[in-house]
C-alpha cells in the first residue's frame, strides 16, 4: 500500500527560479527553470536559447527563487519589462552564494 504522504497531492511543488544572464555583449537574458545552473550551462553550450547566438552566455548573475512555476513566470514576465538600468540593479543586488558573508 503506498504511503499517504507520498502521494503527488501532498508533495510540494517544485522550486522554480527566475534567472538573468549576462552575454559576452553586455546585454541581460531573463529566463526561468527548476534548475537555473544546469539551464546556463546550456546557454554556455549554444543549446539553450537562440538570444545567445549572437553573443555567448558568459555569467548567471541573478537568481531568484519561486514557489510554483506560474509565480517564476509572473516575475519573469515583470523583470523583462523593466528597463536596463533596474535590470542592472536586481543583478547589482544579488549576492552569490559564495560572495555570502559566513553564517555565525
Amino acid at each position: 500500500m503506498p504511503n499517504p504522504a507520498l502521494t503527488p497531492q501532498n508533495q510540494p511543488d517544485k522550486m522554480w527560479f527566475v534567472y538573468l544572464v549576462r552575454a559576452a555583449n553586455g546585454s541581460l537574458y531573463c529566463g526561468i527553470s527548476d534548475n537555473p545552473h544546469r539551464r546556463f550551462e546550456k546557454h554556455q553550450s549554444g543549446k539553450g536559447a537562440r538570444f545567445f547566438s549572437s553573443s555567448p552566455a558568459v555569467a548567471l548573475v541573478y537568481i531568484e527563487a519561486c514557489c510554483d512555476k506560474g509565480e517564476a513566470l509572473r516575475q519573469e514576465r515583470l523583470i523583462k519589462k523593466l528597463r536596463k538600468s533596474a535590470k542592472e540593479s536586481l543583478v547589482a543586488s544579488f549576492i552569490h552564494q559564495t560572495d555570502a558573508p559566513p553564517s555565525v
